[in-house]
C-alpha cells in the first residue's frame, strides 16, 4: 500500500496549528517533507477565512505556503456552482464577510430577500448563526425543491482555544432536517472534495496521504474517497475516537512524527 503513496493532503487547524498557536514542531516537519520532495496540499474545512487570509496566517506559524496549495471548501464549491448554474446565478451566502471574494463571480442576492436564489451556500458563520438567518435559509430552501443547498464541509464541531464549537455540519443537519433533503458537501467529508484534491496533485487517490485530527470528517471521508489516511493526536483528537468503526492507516502523536513515518515507508 504505502508504496505507491506519492503526495499528502495535511488538515490544517488541529493537525498544523491549534488555539491560536502552532502545533510544536509543525512548521519544521512541513519543512523536512518539502526538501523531500513530497507534494502538498494543505486541505480544510475553514470556512470563515479566504485562502489569502490563511497564507498569513500560515506564515506567522512559520509556514511558506502558496495560495494555490490551499484546497478549501468554497473554492470546490465555487467550482461546483459553475457546473450546476453558470457564471452569474444569484446566490444565498451564509458565509463570512471575509470569505465572500471566493464567490464573486457570481451575483449576491440582497440580504433581506427570501425567494429569487438560484442555491443556497452556508458556511462557518460562527455567533453571527442566529434565528433570524436559520429561518431566511430555511424559507429560501422552502420556494423550490430545486434550490440546492451547498454545505461548506460536514464537520460537526472543531477545537477552538475556549473549547469545542459548532460547525457548520451540525446547521447543515438543522436544515436538512426543516427541508426533508440532504445537502450537497463541498468540503470534508464529501468524496469528490477528496478525490479533487487528489486531482490537484496530479494523483490518483490511492497514492495521497491524508492527515487530520478527525476520525470522520479526514480519515472515515478520506479512506471512502480512497486515500490513505493517518490520524494525530493533537487538536479535537479524544481517546474515543479510536472505539468506533472507523480506523486510521497511521496514529501519530503529533504531525512532527510524520516525516519520519513517511521515510520508514518509503
Amino acid at each position: 500500500m504505502t508504496e505507491r503513496l506519492r503526495a499528502i493532503c495535511l488538515d490544517l487547524d488541529g493537525v498544523v496549528y491549534s488555539g491560536g498557536a502552532a502545533i510544536p514542531g509543525a512548521a519544521e516537519a512541513i519543512a523536512e517533507l518539502r526538501d523531500a520532495g513530497v507534494s502538498l496540499r494543505f486541505v480544510t474545512n475553514t470556512s470563515s477565512q479566504p485562502r489569502h487570509v490563511l497564507v498569513d496566517r500560515l506564515a506567522g506559524y512559520g509556514v511558506t505556503v502558496e495560495e494555490g496549495e490551499l484546497f478549501t471548501p468554497a473554492l470546490a464549491a465555487s467550482e461546483r456552482l459553475r457546473e450546476l448554474l453558470g457564471d452569474g446565478a444569484p446566490l444565498a451566502l451564509f458565509v463570512p464577510p471575509a470569505t465572500r471574494g471566493e464567490f464573486a463571480e457570481f451575483e449576491p442576492l440582497p440580504p433581506a430577500a427570501e425567494s429569487g436564489a438560484a442555491a443556497v451556500v452556508i458556511g462557518d458563520l460562527g455567533e453571527d448563526w442566529d434565528f433570524a438567518s436559520l429561518n431566511r435559509a430555511f424559507r429560501l430552501l422552502m420556494v423550490d425543491a430545486a434550490v440546492p443547498l451547498l454545505a461548506l464541509g460536514a464537520t460537526r464541531y472543531w477545537a477552538a482555544s475556549d473549547g469545542l464549537r459548532l460547525d457548520t455540519g451540525a446547521i447543515a443537519a438543522l436544515l436538512e432536517r426543516a427541508i426533508g433533503r440532504r445537502a450537497e458537501v463541498c468540503g470534508k467529508p464529501s468524496k469528490r472534495f477528496f478525490r479533487a484534491a487528489a486531482q490537484s496533485l496530479d494523483c490518483r487517490p490511492e497514492q495521497v496521504l491524508m492527515v487530520g485530527d478527525d476520525i470522520l470528517g479526514d480519515v472515515r471521508g478520506a479512506q471512502s474517497a480512497g486515500l490513505t489516511a493517518a490520524l494525530v493526536k493533537t487538536g479535537k483528537y479524544r481517546p474515543r475516537d479510536l472505539a468506533g468503526e472507523a480506523r486510521p492507516d497511521a496514529l501519530l502523536d503529533s504531525l512532527a512524527e510524520l516525516p519520519g513515518w513517511w521515510a520508514r515507508r518509503r
